[in-house]
């Protein structure tokens, strides 16, 4: 497991670290270990489905798919024009545990938590409506 100087001088530039913090950077071995699986997993997307839907303001629909890469970056250019900040905000565990299991080398399609609710609580609890997603991994199209 070894980064080369170009990789981690890029990383220097991507993150805007002097020398000083780029060597504190350099010292935790964990970056080293997760800049040396980035290449095997940048072909990685991390997928959202809207798998039930009722009543939802933002109009997810059933089948519907929000694209995360596996740093937790929104593809924004992959997404529905409107994507409801607070269905993310409740599947932000699912995406970073997926991450956490990738750089770790285990399958994050086994995860066994693996759906999420949106915040509102939907009609008959005193809401408006409600979506369901579940999460998974998927290669990436070029």
């Amino acid at each position: 497991m070894s980064v080369n100087d170009q990789t981690w001088q890029f990383m220097q530039h991507h993150l805007g670290y002097s020398d000083e913090e780029m060597k504190l950077f350099r010292e935790d071995p964990r970056n080293e270990e997760i800049l040396a699986k980035t290449p095997e997993l940048m072909n990685k997307t991390i997928v959202l489905e809207v798998i039930k839907s009722h009543g939802c303001n933002s109009q997810h629909k059933v089948g519907d798919r929000i694209y995360f890469d596996v740093a937790g970056n929104l593809l924004t250019k992959l997404n529905p024009k409107r994507v409801c900040l607070f269905a993310l905000a409740n599947i932000v565990p699912g995406v970073f545990a997926a991450g956490e299991l990738m750089y770790a080398g285990v399958d994050p399609n086994k995860m066994l938590f693996k759906r999420a609710s949106c915040f509102d609580v939907g009609l008959r609890c005193g809401g408006w409506g409600q979506i369901v997603m579940e999460i998974k991994v998927e290669d990436r199209q070029k």
